[in-house]
This record gives structure tokens, C-alpha cells and sequence, in this order.
């Protein structure tokens, strides 16, 4: 099952208390899609500019992924440059140039119409709908979003027509109390599933993701790492590694969707070792395979030892 992947492509100019970048690939759509592409053939949509190399669309055909949906725009690519400090759970962005993103207006290829999984990056809920209004027939579709969306008088009531759409909602723990009004997770999972998406991830950063389905809840650590570099793709490798897994697998059930949720995190450990897509660009599937080992046994316990003292 191939994955429709929408999103921002990007440069990237990071500083972490482990070294420096300028102008490094990032945005959503290229984290996702490179992480979904270890499981999955990806159709990626997004805007470019003219100043976008083609070694960073070489590499993407080298993943298998296909880019006819990217549009190139004249004018310059989107650009994000970011500051972390000792706690890498914190983000401060220094400066944002929108650049051609703002003229981004998605329009499908034919071949892409047909698309049964989809995943909307965090974009405008207005291209979120349209890119939906594009496809015949998905069969799941899940989305990001952020606290500008969702603070916006102008934008909140776009993002929860959007959000009526969505049978995946993935966000971080801060937007779920945002988007809720309630600052218990649990509580503000069973107000956001009343908007329309039937499951709902909550990014925890370093403190893991927690699943929210009919059939209960379901959570998984973040993989304990002795070197973190740059977490700045890491919720975004998350949602390729789960969505990639989901495309092969071709089933959404409770059971396949936490199956899902760790190979997310997995890929996640990975992306967060470098800067950009530097440590998931060299990444091996047999790597991948020994870390889901590794995360089965972090998380195996007996219950029969556990009840003895019964």
C-alpha cells in the first residue's frame, strides 16, 4: 500500500549543545517520507524552491519515493532556523521564512488520487481539507498540527473540520492540553476523539508517546539513548516509521496500530543521533530490526511473577 505523505520541505539551521548546522534538509514531509520509505513506496507532496538542490531529490529517488507531487515554485525554499539548549525537549526558533510555502497550493497527480493512506503534515487546515477533497476514497488518514492552528480564531474552526475527517490525530502533549482546555491527558484524549479522529497519538519527547483507541490506551517509552544530537525531525520520524508500518501491514486495528507505534519510536531514536536525516540516510533494515528486538525486551515483564505474592 503505497503512503501519500504531505508536508513542508525545507533548510534547517540548527544549534544543539552538540554542534551546528546551516541549511541542512528538513521539513515534515521529508522526515516522514524517508521514514516511511523503509516499509513503504511514498507519494510526497510539497512546494520547493528553485534553490533546492537536486542531490536532495536524488536522494529521495533513491528511497523510492515519489516526488511528482512536489511543485517547484520560483523563489526560495522554506527555511527554519532553531536553538536548542541543554534540554533538547525545548525548541526556540529564531527565525522562520516562509518563502514559496506561503504561495503552497496542493494539487494532486492523477496517479496520486487513489491514494488509500494519508498523512497530512502540520499545514494550513484549509490544504489539509483540499488535499483530502483530492483523494477518491482513503482508507486512513492521519494528521499533525500545532498550536498556531489551533490558538487561531481564524484557523480553529477550519482545523476541527479537518479534524472530522481524520481517523489518526498525531500531536504532542502541549497541543492536546491546548486543543482540549484540559490539562489531563486522559481527559483531553476522550475530548479530542469527540472531534472525529477515533485514535489520537500523544508525543511525549523523551518521555515516550501514549496511544488513544476504542480499545483503550496504550503507551510506549522513548528508546534510552546515550547520545541525542538533534531532536528537530524526531516527532516527524515518529509519524513516518508508525504510518510506513501501517502501509505494509494494510490493517489499522487496535493490535497493528501499537505494533505501529513502536516502530515509530524506533525510528525516531534514530533520526534524533545526527543533525538532519543524516543518521536515518544510513540507516540499514537490519538496524531497524534489531532496535524493535531491543524495544520488545525494554518493555517484556512476567505478570505471573508479578501476581506471586497473591
Amino acid at each position: 500500500m503505497n503512503l501519500l505523505a504531505v508536508g513542508t520541505l525545507a533548510f534547517d539551521s540548527v544549534q544543539t549543545p552538540y554542534g551546528k548546522r546551516d541549511d541542512v534538509l528538513g521539513g515534515s514531509a521529508s522526515f516522514v517520507s524517508v521514514a516511511a520509505s523503509y516499509f513503504c513506496n511514498v507519494r510526497m507532496v510539497g512546494v520547493i524552491g528553485a534553490d533546492f538542490p537536486k542531490a536532495h531529490l536524488d536522494f529521495f529517488h533513491s528511497r523510492h519515493i515519489d516526488t511528482s507531487g512536489v511543485s517547484v515554485l520560483e523563489g526560495k525554499t522554506f527555511r527554519w532556523r532553531g536553538r536548542y539548549e541543554q534540554n533538547l525537549n525545548v525548541a526556540h526558533t529564531l527565525e522562520t521564512q516562509l518563502n514559496v510555502l506561503s504561495e503552497f497550493r496542493p494539487e494532486l497527480p492523477p496517479n496520486y488520487r487513489d491514494s488509500e493512506l494519508v498523512f497530512l503534515g502540520n499545514i494550513d487546515p484549509d490544504l489539509q481539507i483540499s488535499v483530502l477533497e483530492q483523494i477518491k476514497a482513503p482508507r486512513f488518514v492521519a494528521c499533525d498540527t500545532m498550536n498556531y492552528w489551533i490558538e487561531s480564531e481564524r484557523y480553529r474552526p477550519r482545523l476541527h473540520k479537518a479534524l472530522e475527517r481524520v481517523d489518526l490525530l498525531c500531536i504532542n502533549d502541549g497541543e492536546a492540553r491546548l486543543l482540549s482546555g484540559e490539562q489531563n491527558l486522559v481527559k483531553a484524549a476522550i475530548l479530542i476523539r469527540k472531534l472525529g479522529p477515533k485514535n489520537l497519538v500523544v508525543k511525549r519527547g523523551e518521555h515516550g508517546a501514549l496511544l488513544f483507541t476504542p480499545d483503550g490506551i496504550f503507551a510506549v517509552p522513548a528508546f534510552p539513548l546515550e547520545h541525542v544530537v538533534d531532536p528537530t525531525g524526531a516527532g516527524d520520524s515518529f509519524a513516518g516509521g508508525l504510518m510506513g508500518l501501517l502501509a505494509q501491514k494494510g490493517t489499522f486495528d487496535s493490535k497493528t496500530l501499537r505494533q505501529a507505534m513502536v516502530m515509530g519510536s524506533v525510528l525516531a531514536s534514530f533520526a534524533v543521533e545526527d543533525f538532519s536525516l543524516d543518521r536515518v540516510r544510513r540507516l540499514t533494515t537490519a538496524e531497524i530490526s534489531e532496535r524493535f528486538g531491543q524495544y520488545k525486551l525494554l518493555t517484556e515483564f512476567s505478570a505471573e511473577d508479578a501476581l506471586a505474592w497473591r
